[in-house]
């Protein structure tokens, strides 16, 4: 199987076959993130694809879902992904879903029909790195498009009946404005009704463009406490009809999991339990991290 570099899946993708149609990130200038540094932009040729199908056929017999890799595989064209998916269904015809990470970018260049045609193909189930509901966030994460992009662009994937899970990053917008960022995120949430919902605490690595604002008192991180308010806010906000909340990455204080809306209070009672009893002097430092970005005050 070919792979470059680090490869990367979303936790709930653990027992899917990873199948790489690109290599490294089509944008890969996001503030916050050096996952990509080393790994230049290709896109795989079909030749290495179908044999990397015939290997894995071999290795895994029988396959219900697969996830393309690796950063944003839907920039590939409608055609392209269409093609991808005829050969993944002649290799496993029981294959239910084929998912991949995608930006509010690539959904920019497909139309309605582009989408519902590759729907039908069991393109779906899409995660999508939307990260923040305000304009500034965006603007200083470097993702390059606009809340009211993510909101048109989201919406073609409704009309396409194509499902999506959506990643926010708490801390994203810095100490000074946790709670209007809160709020905003859930206004987005709301609106868009992903299925599921991925949440993460703000991270990053020297070499970023955020570690240098950090450095030089650009950007205010949050404290504990400042991150356990915003996750809180923004699910005492939420209006979620039926969405999986995972908010179990190892980034996050506090593991939050379970269907929204049923158990939302639970999580609530959860954080404000945290806020409650954890020591002051904890909840009032930022916190650090180690490998994996769990935390380790």
């Amino acid at each position: 199987m070919n792979y470059s570099g680090v490869t990367y899946r979303p936790p709930f993708e653990a027992d899917s076959l990873l199948l790489q149609v690109t290599s490294g990130c089509s944008h890969n200038k996001c503030a916050f993130c050096t996952m990509y540094d080393n790994i230049p932009f290709k896109i795989s040729p079909m030749e290495e694809i179908k044999a990397d199908l015939q290997e894995s056929k071999g290795i895994y017999g029988e396959v219900s879902r697969v996830f393309l890799v690796n950063g944003d595989p839907f920039v590939l064209p409608a055609a392209r992904l269409a093609t991808i998916a005829e050969m993944i269904h002649a290799t496993y015809p029981e294959v239910e879903t084929i998912s991949c990470y995608a930006s509010i970018h690539n959904i920019m260049n497909k139309s309605v029909e582009d989408l519902k045609a590759l729907r039908r193909l069991k393109i779906n189930e899409l995660n999508i790195g939307v990260e923040s509901g305000l304009d500034g966030v965006l603007q200083q994460l470097n993702k390059g498009y606009t809340v009211t992009d993510a909101y048109e662009q989201l919406g073609k994937l409704h009309a396409a009946g194509m499902d999506y899970s959506l990643n926010i990053i708490i801390g994203a917008a810095g100490s000074d404005l946790y709670h209007e960022h809160a709020r905003a995120n859930a206004q987005l949430l709301n609106e868009t009704q992903p299925y599921l919902l991925f949440t993460g605490s703000l991270r990053y690595k020297r070499g970023c463009a955020l570690f240098e604002a950090v450095r030089e008192g650009r950007f205010v991180e949050n404290t504990l406490e400042e991150l356990l308010q915003e996750e809180l806010v923004m699910l005492e906000a939420l209006n979620l009809k039926n969405t999986y909340f995972f908010g179990s990455h190892p980034s996050n204080a506090i593991s939050l999991s379970g269907r929204l809306p049923e158990k939302q209070n639970q999580m609530i009672e959860k954080l404000r339990q945290a806020l409650a009893t954890l020591p002051a002097q904890l909840l009032g430092a930022v916190p650090k991290r180690g490998k994996e970005g769990r935390i380790l005050q």
